[in-house]
C-alpha cells in the first residue's frame, strides 16, 4: 500500500514534530525524512509554491541528521526551521 500526499505529510510532521518535542532523534528517522521529500518531490503532487520551496530545507535537515554526532543540537538549531516547516505543512490543503 503506497501513502498518499497527505499521509506523507502527515508522517512528515508527526517525524518533525516529535524530534522537536523531544530533542532527539534516531537516524532512521533522518532517513524517513529524506526518503518521504525525496518521493513527494519526484512526484510533482505539491501545488503550494512555500511548502515546495521547503522541501529542499527539509531534506538537507534529513540528510545532516544522517551524520550529526550530537543530534540534540542539531535539532535545537533548527528549531525555527523545523517550527516554519510544520506550519507550511499544516497550512497546505491537498484534496
Amino acid at each position: 500500500m503506497s501513502l498518499t500526499v497527505n499521509n506523507q505529510l502527515e508522517l512528515l510532521m508527526d517525524l518533525l514534530d516529535e524530534q522537536q518535542s523531544e530533542c532527539c532523534a534516531q537516524i532512521s528517522e533522518y532517513q524517513q525524512i529524506k526518503r518521504l521529500v525525496k518521493s513527494m518531490m519526484a512526484n510533482n503532487t505539491i501545488t503550494d509554491e512555500q511548502l515546495l520551496q521547503l522541501l529542499p530545507e527539509i531534506y538537507n535537515y534529513g540528510r545532516q541528521g544522517e551524520s550529526v554526532q550530537n543530534h540534540e543540537e542539531h535539532i535545537t538549531s533548527n528549531k525555527d526551521n523545523i517550527n516554519n516547516w510544520i506550519s507550511a505543512i499544516e497550512q497546505t490543503n491537498l484534496q
